[in-house]
């Protein structure tokens, strides 16, 4: 029979206003950043009718939509800066730089009142009056004469026209996590399956298990790729932050934007915003120069950062970039020391020395402003993308800028694994992250001052036991294998007993018992229906590379 259907006819109209206002609330949050877009295209091309009409007709479905959500103070708000816009649109009032910012005002405060709907409050009625009041006062002064002098172009520009849309519909996200997660669970039966069917060796068994295996596989891949989305709408956050922030520190600053339709799974999105602020606010406030101290230096009195996104296999390149200043290597290496986060004279090499930004509480700032000298930014960009299994590269020249690239997984849901044991226990490698194999003997493997060195191909590279690292009984073979791996700019070994292979590798979280397990990331089900453990190698390195330090000291 199906689902019954919902009944609407029995609703007052108050429930049937807050039951449209949760469907309402992806579309109005886009609303606002199509308005805020718009206004940014507007200020770089003032005489542009499709952007105008754009910002026009984002105010009038914000206005439409919640008259419909039971908002009447939104609706009464953006009528209001509809009307005036209205008369943009018809080239009876120029725009001007007082239009745009007054524009931005009336968004951040149409945003506010969206928050405070969606915390389940009620906004202010007064809200927006003097935003208006200025709209007003601008109005009464039309006369394409009087605002002659201030605007920033004439109307009837070019007109820029949209790519067109591919038809699409809404989908609540926790309906995409739950296909996900039975993909993931098919996953898991398919390999069990195959496994099955290979242990029996009958052949019609083991050619229904390939084609399942096929066809699970494109499921995989289609299920997946729902949950991919463009970047550049994260990207596009950033035009009004850097706007803002380099007219509030006297800075001329342009972004530029790359690769915007490189695509990332929706919770590698949403987890990514918080470090890219970080990021960005640093560029302006540390990288980019004062115009009359970039001049100085031969530069041009405004300076560029750069967003791009690239694909790299299963993995997602983001690059940071400013042609400021650079980082000072001395300053940071004095106020690490100063902290006692390295000893002085201690030997660091320039990535070593610039890592040390991502360090808790550290800051170069001499003192703290709203922008930047607590210490917190890059701190969070740093817990936030290990907690994305990605890495973090610096990349700076003194008096050429900076370059910092973030690393990160296609998803976090499914990846390529490759599968190890050591005695009964099974670890899943991220297979991105694997570069070869080797064995461990007595004749590759040597020691320096307790470290343990293997040499690769006339190449030292350090290794660590993972029996030992965690505590696993019993005693290993006789030769061992040495997983190799790449970790941010590092190379390093891992010790396990034996190499299985490649595995399809469905992550599960290891529940909240299990949060605080170092150097594991998660967890999946073999085909047998044993557990392995996904390794955490960020973690791993990091402490291997701490323990090394501790000896070399």
């Amino acid at each position: 029979m199906g689902e019954p259907r919902e009944n609407f006819e029995d609703e007052s109209p108050e429930r049937m206003a807050l039951r449209l206002r949760e469907y309402f609330r992806e579309e109005a949050y886009e609303l606002i950043v199509e308005l805020e877009s718009a206004m940014l295209e507007i200020e770089k091309s003032p005489g542009d009718d499709g952007q105008i009409g754009r910002a026009f007709r984002a105010l009038h479905t914000i206005k439409g939509s919640g008259a419909a959500c039971g908002m009447s103070d939104v609706e009464a708000f953006a009528h209001e800066i509809e009307t005036f816009f209205d008369l943009v649109r018809k080239g009876t009032i120029a725009v001007n730089q007082d239009i745009i910012d007054l524009t931005l005002a009336a968004r951040d405060r149409i945003k506010a009142m969206f928050d405070v709907y969606y915390r389940g409050g009620k906004a202010d009625a007064t809200a927006g009056r003097d935003i208006i009041a200025s709209f007003n006062r601008i109005r009464s002064k039309r006369d394409d004469g009087q605002a002659a002098d201030n605007r920033l172009g004439a109307h009837h520009g070019p007109v820029s026209q949209a790519p067109e849309a591919e038809a699409s519909i809404r989908v609540a996200t926790g309906k995409l996590d739950d296909l996900v997660a039975l993909v993931g669970e098919l996953v898991t039966v398919q390999a069990r399956l195959s496994q099955t069917a290979l242990s029996q060796g009958i052949p019609q068994f083991l050619a229904i298990a390939e084609e399942l295996e096929r066809l699970t596989g494109s499921l995989r891949d289609r299920a997946m790729s729902i949950r991919m989305l463009p970047i550049g709408s994260t990207f596009s956050r950033f035009k009004r932050l850097v706007r803002d922030l380099s007219h509030e520190l006297g800075k001329e600053v342009v972004l530029v934007t790359d690769g915007a339709e490189t695509e990332l799974d929706k919770t590698v999105i949403e987890r990514l915003g918080e470090p890219l602020v970080h990021l960005v606010r640093n560029s302006i406030d540390h990288g980019i120069e004062r115009p009359d101290v970039r001049e100085s230096a031969g530069k041009p009195r405004g300076g560029t950062i750069s967003l791009s996104a690239v694909h790299a296999g299963a993995f997602v390149e983001i690059k940071i970039s400013d042609d400021g200043a650079g980082m000072d290597r001395d300053a940071i290496r004095a106020r690490a020391e100063e902290r006692g986060l390295i000893a002085a004279g201690e030997e660091l090499s320039d990535s070593e020395i610039e890592g040390l930004v991502f360090t808790a509480g550290f800051s170069t700032a001499k003192e703290v402003t709203n922008v930047s000298g607590r210490g917190v930014g890059l701190d969070i960009v740093k817990r936030t993308i290990d907690g994305l299994r990605g890495t973090i590269e610096i990349g700076s020249r003194k008096g050429a800028g900076t370059t910092i690239t973030l690393k990160l997984p296609l998803t976090l849901a499914i990846i390529d694994g490759f599968l190890t044991k050591i005695d009964n226990e099974h670890y899943i490698f991220p297979l991105s992250l694997v570069e070869e194999c080797v064995e461990l003997n007595r004749d590759t493997a040597f020691g320096n001052g307790g470290r343990n060195l293997l040499n690769v191909r006339d190449h030292v590279v350090p290794y660590v036991r993972l029996r030992e690292q965690f505590a696993i009984n019993g005693t290993p073979p006789f030769i061992e294998q040495v997983v190799i791996a790449r970790v941010a700019n590092s190379r390093i070994g891992f010790v396990v007993d034996r190499v299985v292979g490649d595995h399809q590798t469905v992550i599960k979280n290891l529940g909240s018992f299990y949060k605080k397990a170092e150097g594991i990331s998660g967890a999946t089900i073999l085909g047998d229906g044993t557990v392995a453990l996904v390794l955490d190698l960020p973690w791993l390195t990091a402490i291997a590379e701490h323990d090394e330090a501790g000896m070399s000291c």
